[in-house]
């Protein structure tokens, strides 16, 4: 058994089949499906059990996945070591964050960290929700991820935690909607009758939405995974929106009414990695975090 076995063993894992694998792993199908095998020889079990025209984990392939995972891992970070003995020139930092929190915090730490180390490419991947952060660390498509919770966070206690900041909830509309007109903070009972537009369940900007149509006569018209979506829709005049805080200076520069939520709601944000060493470019990232 050796690392590149472990490394193709886990593309298939991660994408379902053999022929996927080879398109990410940039080799034939054949010599996949080869190195499957003899891995399955060299610890006399079957892996991988045929499921359709996907595969599927057997017992035996499930219990190799966190040591493979561990061992592909401690192999790049000491790779990465070796290669920044020198000072950190290169590489590359992956951070998976939740996307309304790559507006603020990630935005002012990446400019940071880039000012500082000009040579490491930064890869930012989207994670709609906390889950979707540990999963992505997990599966090692990131070392590091920004996350925003609002409740129990159970699923997150196996991960080391930078607190960032807080965040509370805003209403965005258009200046044609009719708001009270004091330009204070809106309880919910200020809210009548607005259409509302809204991100998928499972998010803070969500549970605030359902609050304000189970309290009030409001009512969701669209609800949309995409984020980058919110603005174009409420500035279309689909509705009024509740985003997180880090949205305010984009609301403000495209000229929409900007009013803070009054909930109980809010959004602790946090810098969170898995409790293994940290590649050099990750560890540098959260020392930046840490002194901002």
């Amino acid at each position: 058994m050796d690392v590149r076995q472990l490394r193709q063993f886990l593309a298939v894992v991660d994408h379902g089949s053999v022929h996927r694998a080879a398109e990410q792993l940039f080799v034939a199908q054949p010599s996949v499906t080869q190195t499957i095998r003899r891995l399955e020889s060299d610890l006399g079990t079957k892996l991988f059990i045929r499921q359709g025209r996907g595969l599927v984990l057997s017992p035996s392939g499930e219990a190799l996945v966190g040591p493979a995972r561990e061992v592909v891992r401690a192999l790049d970070v000491a790779r990465e070591t070796v290669a920044a003995v020198d000072g950190l020139r290169g590489g590359r930092l992956r951070i998976a964050s939740m996307p309304s929190q790559v507006v603020s915090p990630l935005t002012g730490l990446v400019a940071s960290f880039v000012e500082r180390y000009p040579g490491v490419q930064v890869a930012v991947g989207a994670a709609p929700r906390p889950d979707d952060v540990r999963e992505a660390l997990r599966r090692g498509f990131a070392e590091v991820g920004v996350v925003a919770t609002g409740g129990p966070t159970e699923s997150l206690a196996d991960l080391d935690r930078l607190p960032l900041e807080t965040q509370s909830f805003l209403l965005v509309a258009r200046d044609d909607v009719n708001l009270p007109a004091d330009h204070g903070d809106l309880e919910l009972s200020d809210l009548r009758s607005l259409p509302l537009v809204a991100g998928q369940p499972g998010t803070g900007m969500r549970r605030v939405a359902d609050a304000i149509v189970a309290a009030t006569d409001c009512r969701i018209v669209v609800e949309i995974e995409h984020r980058e979506g919110l603005l174009p829709l409420v500035l279309s005049g689909v509705g009024a929106a509740v985003v997180a805080d880090s949205w305010r200076p984009l609301a403000d520069a495209v000229g929409l009414q900007v009013r803070r939520l009054v909930v109980e709601d809010q959004l602790d944000v946090a810098l969170v990695w898995q409790r293994y060493r940290l590649s050099p470019a990750a560890a540098a990232f959260v020392e930046v975090a840490a002194a901002r």
